[in-house]
């Protein structure tokens, strides 16, 4: 028997470093191949942060990478990535891909949202329902709701997965 811990359905063994490293090297391939393909000019980043390979795609003056940027584009090339990467190692990956500046982009956009459902609480409503989101915008939303001195819990499953924000 191997020293790598067990996965199981509920609970998958966390990655070591050398293999998010792996991730973020097969990611950054399958990305300079994509962007060879639309002949699009970009740097590849590659780290590490909060048990995630984290890469990121930057461009001098950014607008060759502006097709690319929107938030529902770069979802879709995440998860073709991520896929890409599953494919090469045989294991689930939580890959986060940034292009452009996008993850700020999107942090800033539901740092609005929540004020909005801030907004909401203010007025007397018990809680405030955000649109079904992914678990890293889920994940930023919770932080942002916390920094706020609020409560916010997902609920829903799949695709419908979303956030409810109350006060404490």
């Amino acid at each position: 028997m191997s020293d790598q811990t067990v996965e199981t359905p509920d609970r998958r063994a966390e990655p070591t470093v050398e293999q998010l490293e792996q991730e973020g090297d097969i990611a950054a391939d399958f990305l300079e191949g994509l962007l060879d393909i639309a002949d699009i000019d970009g740097d590849l980043d590659l780290d590490v942060r909060g048990g995630r390979a984290y890469v990121s795609v930057e461009a001098d003056g950014g607008d060759s990478l502006r097709v690319l940027s929107d938030p529902d584009t770069v979802q879709a090339v995440q998860e073709l990535t991520r896929l890409a990467v599953q494919a090469k190692t045989g294991r689930f990956s939580r890959l986060i891909l940034d292009i452009g500046g996008s993850r700020d982009t999107r942090e800033r956009q539901l740092e609005i949202l929540v004020d909005r459902a801030v907004a909401r609480l203010d007025d007397g409503a018990s809680q405030a329902s955000l649109p079904a989101m992914s678990s890293y915008e889920r994940k930023l939303v919770h932080d942002i709701v916390a920094a706020k001195g609020l409560i916010s819990e997902s609920y829903g499953e799949g695709a419908d997965r979303h956030t409810v924000i109350r006060r404490a």
